[in-house]
């Protein structure tokens, strides 16, 4: 595929075909950002970029899986585990109240101590002590893990934690959506099929998701797309009442203090090229997904500020609280007016969202 079908394809608003989108990698970055900031821009005409303001809170940090790419995560005889007593979250909540926001991400790792009742009892505590708040919670690798472990069916898992009080569901631990790849930086964690049938069943529930890719490891260029790829098929699926994804956030392995940099010294920091290209091909490919996030935490404001020429129309959070990434050594805040700031500055103009993306401007 060449410059002038590209253009003539993005400019005619016809998705790409699988095989044109295997092709974009070779394109230049130039080139992808044109046809990127293109599609962005009819999507988006107002020029708005949003974020939020939230707060990632890890129930836990006992995991079995032991993803070679997390320094987070430790067993549970290890002298720093830790699980969150439920009166552990007040002051934590009650902070993000006060800055603004209402939105709770809630992860940890998959802990064989705790079931389902454990999460239906966190879930309803916190909807029951904090008026308004809004859960983004778990990972389809954690609702997998339970549905194995509570031997239920996958949408029986969904829908006790929808009923407890589950808002949306994040994309975490989508990692590459490629069994090569997962087969050696997470082998024990839900498969790529697994992955997806979790997400397609609350996207049938009605339950909105965001979608996730950590790159910039052992993985190749053409495996990147075919992720791209598995995410817009499974969005064109979507028969629920619901939006499905909402937004796709690649984001870049960081490779401090892990184990599979260690196992392969090659892996490396991204550089901004890559990353713009990557934010720059989701944009062309995921055409039946609204937002494309640009992760300002693990590529820096910088490199960010140029992704919304890209293609992105999103910052994320704040950060008022981040612990999994920060184990690698990469620990970051913005101030609110900091954010809005590096929006400004790259000729967009700022918006506060909610994880449905209504903007509060």
């Amino acid at each position: 595929m060449n410059e002038t079908v590209l253009l003539k394809k993005i400019s005619a608003n016809e998705p790409l075909s699988d095989e044109e989108a295997m092709r974009l990698p070779v394109l230049p970055l130039s080139l992808l950002m044109l046809a990127a900031d293109i599609v962005r821009k009819r999507k988006h005409p107002d020029g708005v970029v949003t974020y939020i303001i939230d707060r990632n809170i890890n129930i836990t940090n006992v995991c079995f899986s032991f993803c070679d790419f997390c320094s987070f995560c430790c067993s549970r005889s290890d002298k720093n585990a830790y699980i969150l007593k439920q009166e552990d979250y007040i002051p934590k909540i009650e902070e993000l109240f006060a800055a603004g926001g209402n939105q709770v991400l809630l992860q940890g790792g998959m802990h064989p101590d705790l079931g389902l009742d454990f999460y239906i009892n966190l879930f309803q505590y916190l909807k029951q002590h904090f008026e308004g708040i809004y859960l983004h919670a778990l990972s389809p690798s954690e609702i997998f893990y339970l549905s194995q472990k509570e031997n239920l069916p996958v949408v029986n898992i969904l829908q006790a934690l929808q009923e407890a009080g589950l808002d949306s569901l994040p994309g975490g631990g989508a990692e590459i959506l490629v069994d090569r790849v997962r087969s050696i930086v997470s082998p024990l964690k839900a498969n790529s099929q697994q992955w997806l049938e979790v997400m397609r069943h609350a996207h049938i529930l009605g339950i909105s998701t965001t979608a996730t890719m950590m790159f910039g490891h052992i993985e190749t260029s053409e495996e990147r797309i075919v992720h791209l790829l598995k995410i817009r098929k499974l969005q064109d699926e979507n028969k629920g009442d619901g939006p499905g994804f909402v937004s796709f956030i690649p984001w870049t392995f960081q490779p401090g203090n892990t184990r599979l940099l260690q196992k392969f010294p090659s892996a490396y920091k991204t550089t901004a090229h890559e990353y713009l290209k990557i934010i720059a091909m989701s944009r062309i490919i995921l055409h039946n997904i609204s937002n494309i996030q640009a992760s300002w935490l693990t590529v820096g404001k910088h490199t960010a500020s140029v992704a919304l020429h890209s293609g992105s129309n999103d910052l994320g959070s704040i950060m008022l609280e981040e612990n999994v990434v920060a184990s690698t050594g990469l620990k970051a805040k913005l101030s609110i007016e900091e954010m809005e700031s590096i929006i400004i500055q790259s000729g967009f103009l700022p918006a506060q969202r909610n994880q449905k993306f209504e903007k509060r401007i």
